[in-house]
Formats: C-alpha cells, structure tokens, sequence
C-alpha cells in the first residue's frame, strides 16, 4: 500500500510544522506537530512506510530580511529588485528558504524517496480553498478545518486544529493525486532540484 505524507514546513523551530498522511483509499490515518528540523528527521528515518510514500513538503518563508514592515510586506514581490533605490542587501527579497533541503535531497538521492514541494497558498486556491478572512487567523483555521471536514469528508475532530497540521493535510492530499491522477497535476516551477506542483483543477473527492 502507498502512502502519502503532507509536511508544512515552518519557517524556524519556534514555530510548529505539521505532517499528515493518508493511505491510498483518502483515509487520514495520521497527523502531528513538528517543531525542529531533528524532529521532522526523526519522523522520517522511523516512518515505517518511508519507502512505500510519497511526500509533498511545503515552501519555507524566509524569515531573514532587514527590518521595517515596507520590507515585510513587499518582500512576495520580487519586482522591488529591479528598483535601484532598493538595493538587495542581505538577500532580503529572497522568498523561500532552503531549510531542511540537504536532508530531503538526502532522502531523494540515497533513498529513492519520492518528494516535491508545493505553495500553500496556491494549492488552496486550486482547491477552491480560500476564505474571506485573514490568512492563518483563526476564522481562516475553522474555515478550512470545516471544509475539508463537511466538503472532503475527512475525519477531523471538532474543535480547532493547528493550521500547520491542514496544510499538511493540503500537501498529503496533492501527493496522492499526483500518483493516482498526474493528468490533474502541473509542475509550476523548480525550487533546489525539486519540482513545485499544483493542481491543475480542482479534485472532486478523495474516492478514487
């Protein structure tokens, strides 16, 4: 049997990363909270079904800039590097970090493991996924903890879960179609020799 792992990568150990996974018939067998990289690497090397799973890792903000809210703000937004009067001191328009990408090359390489990345936000835009309220804000958390739960059928329980562990979710769900349907999955672009996918519509369900 395949499996498939969603793992939401945190920007640093003080925030919590989630992981999911589901079984090839779309049932959640499995989620938790992560917070530094040995915990994800200790996950990994004592997953028993490592070499039957598919793993979708979300990209890492990077949380490395200058300060200043403008900087904060503009830093999705790589047009500003083409402004000479905002000068590219210190990387701070780079968008993604490279956070834990030695150990997934590791896996990748020495294993045989198959693993891409994927964009939160944009997968939960293809999955018909956004909210009106603000992005991770605990509205935004119940909003797509109830839909994946009423419109997905997934066995979630009822009170809130940590945002971390549904986007796992997002990425779990996004491996298993890209095995079981590729026609349904696009790859949007590279991040350190790994493909970045997304759906190219919307799944119906998780029955195959």
């Amino acid at each position: 049997m395949n499996y498939y792992v969603g793992l939401s990568l945190a920007a640093s150990s003080g925030m919590d990363s989630g992981v999911a996974v589901l079984d090839e018939y779309g049932n959640l067998i499995l989620v938790d909270k992560l917070y530094t990289m040995n915990d994800v690497m200790h996950f990994f090397d004592n997953f028993p079904s490592l070499l039957y799973s598919k793993i979708c890792i979300s990209l890492v903000w990077d949380r490395t800039m200058l300060n200043g809210k403008w900087r904060i703000l503009g830093k999705p937004y790589q047009m500003v590097a083409t402004n000479p009067l905002m000068p590219n001191r210190e990387g701070w328009t780079q968008r993604y970090s490279t956070r834990g990408c030695e150990y997934f090359r590791s896996l990748k390489e020495e294993k045989g493991i198959d693993i891409t990345r994927f964009e939160v936000y944009l997968t939960r835009q293809s999955m018909n996924l956004n909210s009106c309220y603000k992005e991770r804000s605990p509205a935004d958390c119940k909003f797509l903890q109830q839909t994946l739960r009423y419109e997905w059928g997934l066995d979630l329980p009822a009170n809130m879960m940590p945002m971390a562990q549904l986007e796992a979710i997002l990425g779990a769900i996004l491996a298993r179609e890209n095995n079981i349907n590729q026609s349904n999955v696009k790859t949007i672009s590279k991040f350190k020799d790994f493909d970045v996918i997304d759906f190219v519509r919307c799944p119906k369900s998780l029955v195959v």
